[in-house]
């Protein structure tokens, strides 16, 4: 993994804005494939601007989930007539209030293809989609560009511009990374709909299956 970042890193040092364009699409137009164009991101913060990078990080990662949402056209397509009848009833119900699930899983870590190639499925309105997944991926990417250049900022200022700086932030990626994949999201979009934040607070280690598992 390390060398794809190396790779995606080179690329978008060479052509700025749209290299990490590129990159992002990249990163996103694989379903249930994600690659670490986030990173690049966060090594970029120092150098470039972090609202001009964000808006291209999240533009191409918005674009790449295409391919998950025409993955669930085609499924819709493929689909028996009974089984399209069912599916249009629920399509009245989500093509009004689906889009705001579409932004909620693109701006926060949520492995989004589980919920955008259903959306495809029911035949989520394409403009709506875009339109909420780009503003969830924009979000998201302008939020990783700002921590960036204020985590290099700190750390700068703390310890001098040094290896010991680019240490720390690979280290900090490298964890927030592994807890990202490890932690268990249907357990916590279960817990969250249930008891809310404070359910989320209490069972943080079950998700984050830092312990013994509780939940069957």
């Amino acid at each position: 993994m390390s060398g794809v970042v190396e790779a995606f890193e080179s690329l978008a040092t060479q052509y700025g804005y749209f290299g990490i364009f590129v990159i992002s699409l990249l990163g996103s137009v694989v379903p249930f494939v994600p690659m670490p164009y986030l990173v690049v991101v966060v090594l970029l913060s120092q150098s470039q601007d972090p609202l001009l990078l964000g808006l291209a990080a999240g533009a191409g990662g918005a674009l790449g989930k295409l391919t998950s949402y025409f993955l669930g056209r085609f499924g819709y397509l493929a689909a028996g007539s009974e089984t399209k009848g069912n599916l249009d009833a629920l399509h009245s119900v989500l093509a009004r209030y689906g889009a705001l699930g579409v932004f909620v899983f693109a701006v926060t870590p949520l492995p989004d293809d589980v919920y955008v190639i259903p959306m495809g499925i029911v035949r989520l309105p394409f403009w709506r989609f875009l339109a909420a997944n780009l503003a969830g991926k924009v979000v998201l990417s302008v939020a990783v560009a700002y921590f960036g250049r204020a985590y290099f900022a700190t750390m700068n200022s703390l310890l001098g511009d040094s290896l010991v700086v680019m240490v720390a932030a690979a280290a900090l990626t490298v964890v927030l990374s592994l807890l990202i994949m490890r932690a268990d999201w249907v357990s916590a979009i279960e817990i969250a709909r249930t008891k809310g934040v404070r359910g989320l607070v209490a069972n943080a280690r079950e998700i984050l299956r830092l312990g013994k598992k509780q939940r069957q």
